[in-house]
């Protein structure tokens, strides 16, 4: 939800709409809330996106993983976060049952505007475009009447527009896929430690052969193929997370990557890009 601990005026929404926030898509869209604007239960992140090409603004650790997921996941074009339900009393319908004024600033009375956690815009088997909408809440969460009342109007007013809703958990969200995600998603590209994709894609190369079916230690596989390639201290972890992060290496994303495991019981084989998983957790 979208409440502040300052005042809600209709200027600040109107301010809101002519900064141009909750539209736009891909490097674009801007995000409804900031965690500039907004406190936060938990930790809050900035995480520049795979996909977009732009800072994703998250509110907690359990939006941060899901956010991870979705940007593992090749089906996924494009993520929006912090979307706003824009006009929901004109959207929805059927109002029966539905408590708008819970979502009012207690002061100046002006209606707060609701956010689905994540749109999401995927690209089907069958080639064709298809959004979907998931609001992320921890299970404890649910049981409370505010957050309730929320869910039953974010599943109206995403029925009302023909697009697919659905609540993501702590209960959905494989921890050690999420946490693996992070460790190498700020590998997708080199260049801050002085390696363009040319120089990465050949120490990967060289680095990917070394590996693969190799029965020694991961870190020691790693340690030994600095030495011998006269490489910096910390290269070639770099150039594995790099592998990693695209997907170069087949490994079980589940499971938590640990170093001092042999290298053929961590690499499961060398990818081939025109194989490609859904994820289940969408």
């Amino acid at each position: 939800m979208g409440r502040y601990n300052s005042e809600w005026t209709e200027d600040k929404y109107q301010r809101f709409i002519n900064e141009g926030r909750g539209q736009g898509t891909g490097a674009e869209y801007k995000p409804w809330l900031t965690i500039n604007d907004y406190p936060s239960m938990g930790r809050v992140s900035r995480i520049l996106g795979w996909k977009t090409g732009r800072v994703h603004h998250l509110f907690t650790d359990l939006q941060a993983r899901y956010f991870y997921l979705l940007e593992w996941a090749d089906q996924v074009m494009d993520i929006r976060e912090c979307f706003p339900l824009l006009n929901a009393d004109e959207v929805i319908q059927n109002k029966a049952g539905l408590d708008f004024q819970c979502f009012c600033d207690k002061k100046t009375g002006t209606p707060y505007v609701l956010q689905t956690t994540f749109l999401i815009t995927l690209r089907t088997i069958n080639g064709k475009e298809q959004i979907i909408a998931r609001t992320v809440k921890a299970q404890s969460e649910l049981e409370k009447r505010l957050t309730l009342e929320s869910l039953e109007i974010q599943r109206r007013y995403w029925d009302a527009k023909g697009i697919d809703w659905g609540v993501i958990t702590n209960k959905d969200i494989p921890v050690s896929a999420a946490k693996n995600i992070e460790w190498l998603h700020s590998s997708k590209n080199l260049e801050d430690r002085g390696l363009d994709t040319d120089a990465a894609e050949q120490i990967g190369a060289l680095l990917q052969e070394e590996i693969y079916q190799n029965p020694m230690q991961l870190r020691k596989v790693l340690q030994d193929f600095e030495k011998e390639n006269l490489l910096e201290a910390g290269t070639a972890l770099a150039v594995f997370k790099y592998l990693l992060a695209n997907k170069r290496l087949k490994i079980n994303i589940t499971e938590a990557i640990n170093l001092n495991l042999p290298a053929n019981h961590i690499i499961l084989g060398i990818a081939d890009s025109s194989q490609r998983k859904v994820m289940k957790c969408l």
